[in-house]
């Protein structure tokens, strides 16, 4: 099975909007690093989930609630989460000067 190393997603969401940062269509795939920047002045909070099969987001789908960032700063994570087909990440941010950056392996 070969793998891809790769950015799996990138976004800059809209304030208080659910967004889908990456979403599984290959086997498997594992998300290694989360990078959160606040290109704002002000701290603000955020949300991550991951979702099985894209379903809609309940609450044992967070991995992530209301994280505080601090303004000019940026929030780093190595998280080692394995995704199958159809898995979805998802992001949320309390304004929108945040963007999300998820990078790991494609595994096909």
């Amino acid at each position: 099975m070969p793998t891809a190393y790769a950015i799996l997603g990138q976004v800059a969401p809209l304030a208080t909007t659910e967004t889908l940062l990456y979403s599984s269509s290959i086997a498997s795939a594992v998300a290694s690093s989360l990078i959160v920047c606040n290109r704002g002045g002000t701290q603000t909070t955020f949300r991550v989930c991951v979702s099985s099969g894209g379903a809609t987001t309940t609450n044992k789908d967070y991995i992530y609630y209301d994280l505080l960032i601090a303004g000019n700063d940026t929030f780093i994570a190595t998280i080692g989460v394995t995704l199958s087909a159809g898995d979805s990440v998802k992001v949320y941010a309390a304004n929108g000067n945040l963007s999300f950056s998820l990078y790991g392996s494609q595994i096909s």
